[in-house]
């Protein structure tokens, strides 16, 4: 059973998949965002397709918050792009997360994968934690 990531930004999206066995998280690519209203439909359908074609029907996206803890002004496209995919017919966790993109940028130096990366961070957590529940 594969997993899906989303590390959602204004500028990109990172994606990331699981192995097979859930036990891995590793970057597949970045979805550009104009994080315009215009873009929402296409953006769900690009994740979508992603998730259907690596036979996907769970996904993690990052939660995100602010140093205190506290929802950021992305949290609410978040919980917007959580509903989407639940419309979808997809199970969605959120997944604390916090500076992934710079930790990301941190282990492998700034690259057009970084976000992809970050969302690799983001799954890897959840994986970890689904593996000890």
């Amino acid at each position: 059973m594969r997993i899906l990531g989303i590390d959602y930004g204004t500028k990109r999206i990172g994606i990331a998949v699981s192995d097979l066995d859930a036990q891995f998280a590793l970057p597949h690519s970045v979805i550009q965002n104009s994080n315009a209203e215009s873009k929402r439909q296409a953006i769900l359908d690009e994740i979508v397709l992603i998730a259907q074609t690596n036979e996907i029907k769970t996904v993690v996206i990052g939660e995100s918050r602010d140093y205190k803890g506290q929802p950021n002004k992305i949290l609410p496209v978040v919980l917007n792009l959580k509903k989407d995919l639940e419309g979808q017919g997809f199970e969605v966790h959120l997944e604390l997360e916090f500076m992934t993109s710079q930790q990301a940028e941190r282990f492998q130096g700034k690259t057009d994968k970084s976000d992809s990366a970050a969302a690799a961070l983001i799954l890897q957590s959840y994986l970890d934690s689904y593996k000890n529940k």
